[in-house]
C-alpha cells in the first residue's frame, strides 16, 4: 500500500489546494523539531512525513502519478503516466525500460521556508542557525514566537505579538428571487495583493466561483479563506460574501413561503375571482377563487413556495392575499339593489 500521504494531512481525496494549505500549516508548526525539544527525532521524522506529503498532494503531477500507482510508483517501482518532466521529480533509465522513474523529495525545511518565508522560526534553533534568510516577514511570520499559542479557528492572535488573522471582509451578493428558487452560479472577480518571498508584491486577479443553491435565504455567507491581501505578520482576511435578496415585481418571501398580492374589484370579491400567475420557474398558475373574499381572506396554495434549503425537492406555500377595491360612491338606486340583495 505504501505511504497514505491524505492520511498524514488528515485530508480527504478530493481536498483543493487551500484545505492542503491549512493542513500543511498547522500540522508543520505542530511538528518542527524546533518545537519540539525533547522530543526531537520523533518530530523530525513526523516533520519530514507532512512536508513530503504536501510536496506531493500540491503539485498536480506528482499528485496524479501518486493517486495512480500509489507510493511505489512515485519512488520508481512502476511507471508513471506521463514519464518525464520538471518540479521535483527526477526520471531516469535504469536498462528495464525508459520510463522507470524516482520521486525525491525535497528538504523538508525547504518546503517550510518556501511556506513561511524562513527555515527556523527561532534564528539560531535548528542547526546551523539559517533562520531569517530572505524572510518577508520582520521577526518571523508569527512574531517572535511562531509556536505561540493560538486557536484552532485561526482568527485571533497567536501568541503575544504573534500573527493576527485579519478580520473578515464581507461583500453583498445580490440574488434575483429566481436565482434562490432555481439555483444559479455566480462568478465574481476580485483584484487582491499577493507576497512572493522576497517580499515584493504584485496584484493579481481571480475569478471566484459561487454556486447558489435553491432555497438559499438572505443572510447565507459563503466564505472564501485568506482570500484577502496579503500582509507581514498578517495571516489574510476571509473573504466573505453575504447573500442579498432582491426586490420583485410580483413576490415577497416569508421564510419559505412566497406571498402575493391581488387586486381586485367588490364585485370580484363578492361572486368569485381566479388568480393568474406565472411561477418563478416561469409556470402559468391558474387558481380559481369561489368563496367570498374579505379583506383578511388568504388563499394558501401547498408546495407553491421556496424550496426548503435543507431538502429542495420540499417547498414551502404560496400566499395569495388581496387588496379589495371598495367604490368610492353609490347611487341611490345601487344602494337600494345591494340592500335588496344583501339584507336580512
Amino acid at each position: 500500500m505504501g505511504v497514505d500521504y491524505y492520511k498524514i494531512l488528515g485530508v480527504d481525496r478530493n481536498a483543493k489546494d487551500d484545505d492542503l494549505k491549512k493542513a500543511y500549516r498547522k500540522l508543520a508548526m505542530k511538528w518542527h523539531p524546533d518545537k519540539n525539544p525533547n522530543n526531537k527525532k520523533d518530530a523530525e521524522t513526523k516533520f519530514k512525513q507532512i512536508s513530503e506529503a504536501y510536496e506531493v498532494l500540491s503539485d498536480p503531477q506528482k499528485r496524479a502519478v501518486y493517486d495512480q500507482y500509489g507510493e511505489e510508483g512515485l519512488k520508481g517501482q512502476m511507471p508513471p503516466p506521463d514519464a518525464g518532466g520538471p518540479g521535483g521529480a527526477s526520471f531516469f533509465s535504469t536498462g528495464e525500460g525508459p520510463t522507470s522513474f524516482r520521486f525525491n523529495p525535497r528538504s523538508a525545511d525547504d518546503i517550510f521556508a518556501e511556506f513561511f518565508g524562513f527555515s527556523h522560526p527561532f534564528g539560531g534553533m535548528g542547526g546551523g542557525g539559517g533562520g531569517m534568510r530572505g524572510s518577508r516577514f520582520p521577526g518571523g511570520l508569527f512574531g517572535d514566537d511562531v509556536f505561540g499559542p493560538f486557536g484552532e479557528g485561526g482568527g485571533g492572535s497567536m501568541g503575544g505579538g504573534g500573527a493576527r488573522k485579519a478580520p473578515p471582509i464581507e461583500n453583498k451578493l445580490p440574488c434575483s428571487l429566481e436565482d434562490l428558487y432555481k439555483g444559479t452560479t455566480k462568478k465574481m472577480k476580485i483584484s487582491r495583493e499577493i507576497a512572493d518571498i522576497s517580499g515584493k508584491t504584485m496584484q493579481v486577479e481571480e475569478i471566484l466561483t459561487i454556486d447558489v443553491k435553491p432555497g438559499w435565504k438572505k443572510g447565507t455567507k459563503i466564505t472564501f479563506p485568506e482570500k484577502g491581501n496579503e500582509q507581514p505578520n498578517v495571516i489574510p482576511a476571509d473573504l466573505v460574501f453575504v447573500i442579498d435578496e432582491k426586490p420583485h415585481s410580483v413576490f415577497t418571501r416569508d421564510g419559505n413561503d412566497l406571498i402575493v398580492t391581488q387586486k381586485i374589484s367588490l364585485a370580484e370579491a363578492l361572486t368569485g375571482y381566479t388568480v393568474h400567475l406565472t411561477t418563478l420557474d416561469g409556470r402559468s398558475l391558474n387558481i380559481p377563487i369561489n368563496n367570498v373574499i374579505h379583506p383578511t381572506y388568504e388563499e394558501i396554495v401547498p408546495r407553491e413556495g421556496m424550496p426548503l434549503q435543507k431538502d429542495p425537492s420540499k417547498r414551502g406555500n404560496l400566499r395569495i392575499k388581496f387588496n379589495i377595491r371598495f367604490p368610492t360612491r353609490l347611487t341611490a338606486e345601487q344602494k337600494a339593489g345591494i340592500k335588496k340583495l344583501l339584507g336580512p
